[in-house]
């Protein structure tokens, strides 16, 4: 069975399970025979039609292209500092750092402790470009089309679900040793120290690593996002002749 007969099916289908003639019930059917007419056109254009393996290289060009901006744009100096994912101290240490910047010596603390881990994220979003590719290599045809007919996000959803928990896991040492690399653990533990040395302060030991792990990949995925977005929704962000095909089909 082709697409085009199981996209019309799957279409006929819902629609006698949804039953009715609700506005929302409309608005729902009209949107998922866009998605059907669009996956039917890609493969079957008038003269024009895009084979699988283009639908799905024009897909990964289209990731390949978000995921090496977001490297190259949060790699750079200031990269997350400067930008609207830069990295804030987390909530469970903001009451260290409000009575810490008390003590002598650690009056700047809140800003150096920022700058430091935002520092460390950058010189670990350096070693991420790697860690996508597996995902982006083993796309099916099916993740193709769920992507291409999908909302603005449906690429970045597809990479978050199939690379987090890999990229999370081998992040982590990158993420320690670029922290290490601007002693920023270092300096976290001086600040934790001092903190402990407080009067009427329970003793604490929050750790930098998972904090700025987690922050610099969903600052890393919401840039890719913002590409993706870009690239389905204007034509000048299509570089290549393959992604004007593919998103044309979209448009």
């Amino acid at each position: 069975m082709n697409i085009s007969r199981i996209s019309r099916f799957a279409f006929l289908m819902v629609a006698i399970l949804i039953g009715g003639s609700t506005d929302s019930n409309a608005q729902f059917l009209d949107k998922l025979k866009k998605k059907v007419d669009q996956a039917e056109e890609v493969l079957s254009g008038n003269g024009n039609s895009l084979g699988k393996d283009q639908v799905a290289n024009g897909l990964k060009e289209a990731l390949d292209n978000g995921v090496s901006t977001a490297v190259e744009t949060l790699s750079a100096k200031d990269g997350y500092l400067g930008s609207q994912y830069k990295i804030l101290i987390p909530d469970d240490a903001q009451k260290i750092v409000s009575k810490v910047k008390h003590v002598p010596g650690f009056e700047n603390v809140e800003r150096d402790l920022v700058l430091k881990m935002n520092e460390g994220a950058e010189i670990a979003a350096k070693k991420a470009a790697p860690i996508f590719k597996d995902a982006i290599l083993s796309m099916s045809f099916d993740d193709a089309m769920n992507i291409l007919t999908g909302e603005d996000d449906a690429a970045t959803g597809y990479l978050k679900s199939k690379s987090y928990e890999k990229l999370y896991t081998e992040f982590m040492p990158v993420i320690v040793a670029s922290l290490d690399e601007v002693n920023a653990r270092d300096y976290w533990r001086s600040v934790v120290s001092a903190y402990n040395k407080l009067p009427l302060v329970k003793d604490v030991n929050p750790e930098l690593d998972d904090h700025v792990n987690k922050a610099a990949l969903n600052g890393m995925f919401s840039l890719i996002e913002k590409k993706e977005e870009g690239i389905r929704n204007n034509v000048d962000q299509r570089p290549t002749q393959l992604l004007k095909d593919v998103f044309a089909k979209q448009d």
